[in-house]
């Protein structure tokens, strides 16, 4: 069966009105924004952590932390903004994050004023905070829900997944040119002398005027969905998922959600290590690998994935993207030895068998992860009704943000034990998601 769609059949589609495009592509904008400062952060925390002299275990636990505060308030957020509205939710945790941001960067300041706990608990205190505002996904994506027609849904809910890849491709990338000699010299000339300019603060200020724009962004053209509101009642997070795992529906979407997160987040701690013990790679090689797969997962999540879930629905594509996420994963250990079994390219010297074994593998997992999460997504879209789409959205993202808490220091203690076990056993948590989704 083609993948393409004939011209009567794309013409035969409606077209979705033009104030919904508007709208989504102005909170598409808003979470890019949003994600983009949080992506800054990421190339200076590690060694923002050193700096202290403390152990690594709290780079593994100041990463965790941020997850788990996104874990804990999405499902509030999202029952908030069924409540309240979409636009002050967001609205108040993009200010949040500004904040937060800013807060991370003076945490050497504060050790300098009262010692290295205060300043570690700074970095925590910021870090815990900034995830909480994080939990604003389930609120934005409610909000593409309430503007979108339900067959357009996962062309939509796509891009807001592609506002996610490339807040992760540009952001280290701008996080790493903030943190350069250059620049930081530059900015300590510019800038009024009470404000600390270093190579671990500056990249903090910036991801908070990136949130500031977000903000303003919202304020001055986000409109509120015209929707029904009616008041949601007091409910405890475990309420949430008791009543999200009591539904017959809803209940396997959350656990696969879950499981993928906990397979993927665990991976994505432990790529670098891999590659660089395998393939010889530093942080520059790996960033650029973790580059080529975030463009890809644009692409995958903002144009192709829609185009298919039209074509062949959303649950089939959940289950074609787990397939081939966790085949992805489980070969990736594997990929230099199969590399090397392969006839030399043309090419460039550094263009070997390994690495384009490598390549291969990471545009299967871009592709499945992509199709995957927003297949999932969709599937919850419609699962909720129209007045519990945040409440549904963010019990999702919270199993999802724990995941992201509970996969890393596993996958971590997996890796020292065998090299391959982590990404083998990745695929292997993909397995009953895939068995939930087929019934």
């Amino acid at each position: 069966m083609s993948l393409t769609r004939s011209a009567t059949v794309a013409d035969a589609e409606p077209s979705p009105p033009a104030g919904s495009r508007r709208a989504v592509a102005v909170v598409v904008g808003v979470v890019f924004l949003d994600l983009l400062g949080f992506g800054v952060v990421i190339p200076v925390l590690p060694f923002y952590v050193r700096s202290f002299g403390v152990s690594d275990v709290f780079i593994g636990l100041l990463a965790a932390s941020y997850s788990l505060a996104q874990f804990l308030a999405a499902p509030t957020l999202g029952r908030i903004s069924d409540q309240y509205g979409r636009r002050p939710v967001i609205m108040a945790s993009v200010a949040t994050a500004a904040v937060a941001w800013t807060v991370f960067g003076l945490a050497a300041e504060v050790g300098t004023l009262a010692g290295t706990a205060a300043a570690v608990a700074t970095l925590f205190v910021s870090r815990t905070l900034a995830g909480a505002a994080g939990g604003n996904i389930a609120a934005a994506q409610a909000y593409v829900a309430d503007v979108t027609p339900e067959d357009r849904r996962a062309g939509a809910l796509g891009l807001v997944g592609a506002a996610f890849a490339l807040g992760f491709v540009f952001g280290p990338a701008i996080g790493g040119l903030a943190a350069s000699d250059g620049v930081v010299a530059a900015a300590d000339a510019a800038l009024p002398a009470f404000v600390p300019t270093t190579r671990f603060s500056l990249p903090s200020f910036v991801a908070a005027g990136l949130s500031l724009v977000a903000l303003v962004a919202a304020a001055l053209v986000l409109k509120e969905p015209d929707r029904e509101r009616r008041p949601a009642p007091r409910r405890s997070l475990l309420d949430s998922f008791r009543d999200a795992l009591a539904d017959a529906t809803l209940r396997p979407l959350v656990v696969a959600f879950f499981l993928a997160s906990v397979a993927f987040a665990g991976i994505q701690v432990m790529f670098i290590p891999f590659a660089a013990d395998f393939y010889g790679y530093g942080a520059t090689e790996a960033a650029l690998f973790l580059t080529y797969i975030g463009v890809l997962g644009t692409v995958n999540q903002g144009v192709l994935v829609g185009k298919l879930e039209r074509r062949y629905g959303a649950a089939p594509l959940a289950v074609a993207g787990g397939v081939s996420l966790a085949t992805a994963l489980a070969l990736l250990p594997f990929t230099p030895a199969v590399g090397s079994l392969l006839p030399a390219p043309a090419g460039p010297a550094w263009l070997d068998g390994p690495l384009l074994a490598l390549l291969a593998d990471g545009a299967l997992l871009s592709f499945g992860n992509g199709a995957f999460t927003v297949s999932l997504t969709t599937l919850v879209s419609r699962a909720a009704s129209e007045e519990t789409q945040g409440a549904a959205f963010g019990v999702t993202q919270g199993a999802g943000s724990l995941g992201r808490t509970v996969g890393p220091p596993v996958a971590a203690a997996a890796y020292v034990a065998a090299y391959w076990s982590p990404f083998v056993a990745g695929a292997v948590v993909l397995v009953p998601a895939l068995f939930l989704l087929r019934r």
